[in-house]
């Protein structure tokens, strides 16, 4: 197979910069969240629940007013919403236990949704969400990385579920990093995905992705 034959859904991403770093690759990606995207490319976005896109022999239109049918999704990368889930929220907390039972019930919701993509029928899955708070009961992230490990000059600690798919390598040790949580105001900006990153997720889970399904296609 050839990259522009490998569909891939970006999940919960409006700054399409993932979804950007798989095309520039020649991958058929498109991004998918509730919010219009940020990125300037409406031909590459979908506006509404990406749950109602994961399944096989999906039609959609993208912002642009194109109709596109996916008849399977190869890839899957999906960012739900952490604003409950996360250490951030560990102020509202205290011994594991979330004091606020409406805070708690938004938590339970957003992990309800955090597990429902493990079950997207796409060959491969990955889900990225900064470090959970033990009381959700998530379960043990596959890999961890850091903005810096990929070249920014950033840390921000990201945990990664994946499925079927190998943990990301370093490619550029940066060893001139600030945090990035402590540097940036407005949770939206703190979210925003790394291009560094992406560009390697790109590079890496493109290849292998590619070398996986047409070793899997000659062996047969």
């Amino acid at each position: 197979m050839k990259p522009s034959q490998i569909n891939v859904l970006i999940a919960c991403e409006e700054s399409q910069v993932e979804c950007l770093a798989f095309r520039e690759r020649g991958f058929k990606a498109f991004s998918c969240d509730i919010q219009p995207c940020s990125g300037h490319h409406p031909e590459y976005h979908v506006t509404g629940d990406c749950m109602q896109l994961l399944h096989d022999d999906v039609r959609f239109k993208t912002d642009d007013g194109r109709s596109h049918h996916v008849a399977h999704w190869h890839l899957v990368i999906a960012h739900p919403p952490c604003t409950y889930l996360s250490m951030v929220s560990a102020s509202c907390s205290i011994g594991g236990i979330i004091n606020d039972p409406k805070r708690m019930a938004k938590g339970l919701s957003a992990r309800d949704f955090f597990m429902s993509f493990f079950d997207v029928p796409a060959d491969y899955i990955a889900i990225e969400n900064p470090v959970p708070l033990h009381v959700f009961n998530l379960p043990r992230p596959t890999t961890m990385v850091q903005p810096y490990h990929y070249g920014a000059p950033w840390s921000k600690r990201t945990c990664l579920w994946l499925v079927n798919l190998p943990p990301l390598l370093p490619t550029i040790i940066n060893p001139n990093y600030r945090s990035w949580v402590y540097c940036t105001r407005g949770g939206k900006k703190r979210s925003k995905s790394f291009p560094q990153i992406a560009k390697a997720m790109a590079d890496q889970w493109g290849d292998y992705i590619l070398s996986d399904i047409n070793n899997k296609r000659n062996n047969k």
